[in-house]
């Protein structure tokens, strides 16, 4: 296999945060938590392939979690965090990939720069941990103090400390030869083992608001910082007659119809006017840039990868797709009886909640080229927002 592989560890159950769903399963700005921290390696282009170790109980909140995300099938993780690292280094052992990326699946704003930086480490040395300096002065707790709470025992100074984050990344076979060597030792992060091992491990810079979701309010920051983005809407627009056939494809729903529309791909207006949006949202072009007319590979494709790249494109930048508004414009087929079904399979395409999708038919009174029945028209509007 070779290149890298992203494993995000989301095994653990979660008992200091409550609840009855474990924290990596929660909706974070409508989307769980483990499909941000997942979505966020998958949108990096230094990134081959990704996987996730979850609990032995978790298998249907994963899937609905990580419902049609490209990854590998999931493996189930052990009673311990550096056990689960383990057996997912395991799972890949053959494929021997040079390089790994571990991240908990409970930092689910980890930007595209950190991972950056981290995979750019590895060129240099072994291992290489995202992290940030500390800047708060540090006490060390004693005993107890009259009336309650801790005494203090001592300043600690802070030059040279640093808060140590995930991705932590590694050269494949040091690390899985390391987590071999110490299977059973309890050390809490795997640049530790690493480090155990002999090892060096270089601090990279990371990412102050790369929070690790540990209690309720460390989720309501992590919402707060998602809200408090950039803002950037995209505006798309798709025309396409009909032709011979017995169907309309629309937002990736066959609708029986006594003719098709025309197009390179499976001519779905709804899906090609919702990728220029996405894709305008973060300059990115337009879907003629990325998927030619021209090009035969994109014959009778379905329209549901051209909205993956773009949604892929909006995670490089970044973003989290927020919420997207469609109108389908024509006198027939009726939108109306097809929408609960057009925008369940959107918000799937997206993974967003349906209640962020929206989409209404409307005619143009009988005027133009739709009014005669010619073909469809769709206009689109997408709203991003950008991590700052």
């Amino acid at each position: 296999m070779g290149g890298c592989l992203s494993l995000v560890v989301a095994a653990g159950r979660g008992e200091r945060f409550g609840g009855q769903v474990p924290k990596q399963y929660r909706l974070l700005a409508g989307q769980p938590v483990l499909r941000r921290s997942l979505a966020a390696f998958l949108g990096h282009e230094g990134v081959d392939l990704v996987r996730a170790v979850i609990g032995a109980d978790h298998r249907k909140l994963y899937d609905e979690a990580a419902a049609d995300l490209p990854l590998l099938e999931p493996v189930v993780g052990g009673a311990t965090r550096q056990e689960s690292v383990l057996l997912g280094l395991e799972s890949v052992a053959d494929a021997e990939p040079d390089f790994v990326l571990i991240h908990d699946a409970a930092r689910p704003l980890v930007d595209r720069a950190t991972i950056t930086r981290t995979l750019g480490a590895l060129q240099r040395v072994p291992g290489a941990v995202a992290a940030v300096p500390v800047s708060d002065t540090l006490k060390r707790a004693g005993p107890e103090a009259p009336g309650g709470g801790t005494m203090i025992a001592a300043t600690v100074l802070r030059d040279g400390l640093w808060r140590a984050q995930t991705p932590q990344g590694f050269r494949f076979p040091d690390i899985l030869a390391a987590h071999r060597r110490f299977a059973g030792a309890d050390f809490t992060d795997d640049a530790a083992v690493f480090e155990r091992a002999g090892f060096a491990v270089a601090l990279v810079p990371g990412y102050e608001e790369n929070i690790k979701v540990t209690t309720e309010d460390d989720l309501s920051r992590a919402e707060r910082i998602i809200v408090q983005g950039e803002v950037r809407t995209g505006f798309g627009f798709d025309v396409h007659r009909f032709g011979a056939g017995d169907r309309v494809m629309l937002c990736g729903v066959a609708i029986p119809f006594g003719r098709a529309l025309e197009g390179h791909s499976d001519a779905d207006v709804g899906l090609h006017a919702l990728t220029d949006a996405l894709l305008g949202a973060v300059g990115a072009g337009d879907i003629g840039a990325h998927f030619s007319p021209d090009d035969p590979r994109w014959r009778d494709a379905p329209s549901e990868m051209f909205l993956r790249e773009a949604a892929t494109r909006v995670a490089r930048a970044g973003g989290t797709v927020t919420n997207v508004d469609l109108t389908l414009i024509c006198e027939r087929p009726r939108i109306a009886e097809h929408r609960d079904a057009m925008v369940a399979n959107v918000a799937r395409i997206l993974g967003i909640a349906p209640d962020r999708v929206s989409i209404k038919g409307t005619t143009t009174e009988r005027l133009g080229f739709t009014g005669r029945e010619e073909g469809i028209a769709a206009q689109a509007v997408a709203t991003v927002r950008i991590a700052v």
